[in-house]
């Protein structure tokens, strides 16, 4: 499938890469009752651990491991995700990832993900931490069949919010398409300089430094559910639900990234249940 483009943000300047080139590529099948990771290749510093089954064989966990642990300026991260038809993938990472400060230089990560015919892609990484001064540039895209579901999430934090820190200086591009059959149904681009004033108006940011955005796709998302969702307290912080034809949007702005997480998580055990016919069990990722 091919998304259609959206109008892009210029680039910035000093966008030329010179740093570390990391890729993923990962396929996942369905054997009999049972997913399994049916490829892996990468190059540069991307690995996964071994495919784990805390849910039995229906479900293939992996945890996205980037050993240097940090992403410094010039760096180029790609991951790829397909999940072949009834493949059920849930992939996580083992914590923040940290984006340190640049002179000049835009590091970029970004994921795709490809979902066949009746599969669902879980895709529940740890928050993003800008550094003051980092240059960054990430983008998601997600590719589904008709009948493919996906659920994720994404919750950045400007700055390191918990020793005082904010984001000063600096850039943040960031991007998300969702499309379902060659079709576009969910785009958005966000432009953040660090230290401008668009981090303070009330219409955007309203000064907080972490913000995330949770998306989920499947029929069966109907008002009980929503009103289920809307009860969920996300204090502190801001939180919001949206039910647009072709996705669910939820969406924090506030302080902290833990309550992020926390908000974004308790939304997930809700929307599990009907997205994929089975309970949430949170990753053992998440507790170390």
């Amino acid at each position: 499938m091919t998304a259609p483009a959206c109008v892009e943000a210029p680039v910035p300047a000093g966008s030329e890469l010179d740093g570390w080139e990391a890729r993923l590529e990962l396929r996942f099948e369905r054997e009999r009752a049972r997913t399994v990771l049916a490829a892996r290749r990468h190059v540069g510093p991307l690995r996964v651990q071994k495919p784990l089954y805390p849910e039995g064989p229906d479900v293939c966990q992996v945890i996205v491991v980037h050993p240097p642990g940090g992403i410094v300026a010039g760096d180029s991260l790609a991951i790829s995700i397909d999940a072949g038809e009834r493949a059920h993938a849930q992939l996580t990472t083992p914590g923040a990832a940290k984006w340190y400060r640049s002179q000049g230089l835009v590091a970029r990560a970004e994921t795709t993900v490809a979902a066949a015919s009746g599969a669902f892609v879980e895709w529940l990484p740890q928050d993003t931490m800008l550094f003051d001064g980092a240059r960054a540039s990430i983008a998601l895209r997600v590719l589904l069949a008709s009948d493919a579901r996906f659920i994720g999430w994404d919750v950045t934090s400007l700055g390191r919010t918990e020793s005082g820190e904010r984001f000063g200086a600096g850039s943040l591009r960031q991007s998300v398409d969702l499309v379902r059959d060659g079709t576009l149904v969910w785009c958005e681009r966000t432009v953040l300089g660090g230290g401008s004033r668009v981090l303070q108006s009330s219409a955007i940011l309203r000064g907080a430094p972490v913000f995330g955005t949770l998306l989920a796709t499947g029929s069966a998302v109907d008002d009980a559910v929503i009103a289920a969702c809307r009860a969920v307290s996300c204090a502190p912080g801001d939180g919001s639900i949206t039910l647009l034809p072709q996705v669910f949007v939820a969406r924090y702005r506030g302080d902290s990234a833990d309550a992020a997480r926390m908000y974004f998580v308790t939304l997930w055990r809700l929307l599990r249940p009907v997205l994929a016919g089975r309970d949430a069990v949170p990753p053992r990722i998440w507790n170390t």
